[in-house]
């Protein structure tokens, strides 16, 4: 765990300039703004929805979980005439953002104390800026940007959210990558 005492500060001080540019990419960019679209007649999905009120939780539509049920008629006709998707349902009411922010930022540095993990072995103390700026940045990308690729993949997420965050993650495996340049131990 030597690495650990090495570069705390540049672990703590990458999770909180990743958490910053992330918040600013939410909030101020215009490039996430069109992301998220209603559904048509959103009013009469809501209704229909809170008649069964389904709990907080992951579905598919239609659901069927066996492969073999695709060859069911009942089950073809519901997916040939769809709609077919996943949801999410969260608890209701208004979000609060604190806990999604404290874990977004945890997040952010269990990302760091893993890519310090791997630079450090990589490495070792006193590697020139441009040394750890090339590992640092090429393990930090990785962790933000391939995490998501299964989300377009296996449920549907449109490949273009995808270039979105290649171009978040993009930066934010640079500015990791500067940051622990930065503050490596010589």
């Amino acid at each position: 765990m030597e690495f650990l005492t090495q570069l705390w500060m540049p672990i703590v001080v990458s999770a909180g300039v990743v958490f910053i540019l992330s918040a600013l990419a939410w909030t101020a960019m215009p490039h996430h703004k069109h992301e998220w679209q209603p559904l048509p007649n959103e009013d009469a999905v809501l209704n229909a929805m809170r008649a069964s009120q389904p709990p907080p939780g992951q579905y598919t539509l239609p659901f069927y979980m066996d492969p073999k049920e695709r060859d069911n008629p009942v089950v073809r006709d519901k997916l040939m005439k769809g709609p077919v998707g996943f949801l999410t349902i969260v608890p209701n009411g208004i979000w609060s953002m604190a806990p999604m922010m404290g874990k977004a930022f945890v997040y952010n540095l269990v990302v760091s104390f893993l890519v310090a993990y791997v630079g450090w072995h990589a490495l070792g103390a006193g590697a020139s800026y441009l040394a750890v700026f090339r590992v640092v940045g090429a393990v930090a990308a990785m962790s933000y940007v391939l995490a998501v690729v299964p989300e377009s993949i296996w449920f549907g997420r449109p490949w273009k959210t995808f270039r979105l965050h290649l171009l978040d993650g993009t930066i934010y495996g640079l500015f990791t990558a500067g940051v622990f340049g930065w503050l490596w131990p010589s």
